[in-house]
């Protein structure tokens, strides 16, 4: 089969999954991007040399775990209840949880950062598993966690979430390909420019302005303030989504592969295809929890 083709297929198909998964139910988003989580551990402790069974073991189940106390937190407690005791009363304090989360991400990421800058080739097995934990197990949360908005679940906010990252990733390349001159990090990825990457920034937060104008139902609070809001959501995209996408290079430089899988024809694996959201995510929940308690 062309490769072209053979590559469209497997794209066409991630994006019916995808938004197949989003629209139909809460349910059917978090069990996708659980599997996806366990796609992408299995694919990071290829890159790094990490056990695979202990690794996916324990990914699945802090997921699985966090998700129900979260994300139906009062079916939970109910039923914890009961175990306990019948009028026992348990309450999770998941605003607290997810600060505590986001914090240890955040300190995480900035250790990926140095990483990605840093000429060492070898990594230490404390620091895999503080990967592991910061920069694949716990953006999954997060990509799970935006998608509710201040309150319910909201699946236009992470489609409009991923249209800027295929909006970013898609002009990046394509006035990279078409004017790029200036190599932006060639040490690690060779074929992107700096020229393409303002070509991301440009035509996403375009796409920002377009989301917001013609497809996010604004919150009466933030009505005035959506263009606003959701053009520094494509300028935040288009930054660190960059800056996760090279990470991804260096792990897989460092593991001397091209790509992280083979589970999509001529896309690579999960990851591959992950990188930016992955990297994205908590950031784009900071800046929700900002604007929220500025409000």
């Amino acid at each position: 089969m062309n490769e072209t083709l053979k590559r469209a297929i497997s794209g066409a198909v991630y994006i019916a999954l995808l938004l197949t998964s989003i629209l139909f139910s809460t349910e059917s988003f978090i069990i996708l991007f659980g599997l996806f989580l366990i796609i992408a551990t299995y694919e990071f402790c290829n890159l790094v040399k990490l056990n695979k069974v202990i690794s996916i073991l324990f990914v699945s189940v802090f997921y699985s775990t966090v998700s129900l106390i979260s994300f139906y937190e009062g079916e939970t407690e109910n039923y914890i209840s009961k175990i306990l005791k019948e009028n026992t009363i348990i309450t999770v304090d998941t605003d607290k949880l997810f600060s505590v989360l986001l914090l240890i991400t955040l300190i995480i990421s900035i250790k990926c950062i140095v990483f990605l800058f840093d000429d060492t080739q070898n990594i230490s097995k404390v620091s895999k598993i503080i990967y592991l934990i910061g920069y694949i197990m716990l953006p999954f949360l997060f990509i799970v966690k935006i998608s509710f908005g201040i309150k319910d679940y909201n699946p236009k906010i992470i489609i409009g979430l991923f249209i800027l990252i295929w909006t970013n990733d898609t002009f990046a390349y394509l006035v990279g390909k078409s004017i790029g001159k200036h190599k932006l990090f060639e040490r690690i990825s060779p074929k992107k420019t700096i020229e393409g990457f303002l070509g991301g920034v440009v035509f996403a937060a375009l796409a920002g302005f377009l989301i917001s104008k013609f497809y996010i139902q604004p919150n009466p609070e933030f009505s005035s303030k959506s263009i606003l809001i959701w053009t520094i959501i494509a300028l935040i995209v288009s930054i660190f989504g960059t800056i996760g996408d090279l990470i991804e290079s260096k792990f897989k430089r460092v593991a001397g592969v091209k790509d992280s899988g083979a589970i999509m024809p001529g896309h690579g694996g999960v990851l591959d295809r992950l990188d930016s959201v992955i990297f994205v995510a908590p950031i784009i929940f900071l800046f929700y929890q900002i604007l929220y308690y500025v409000s």
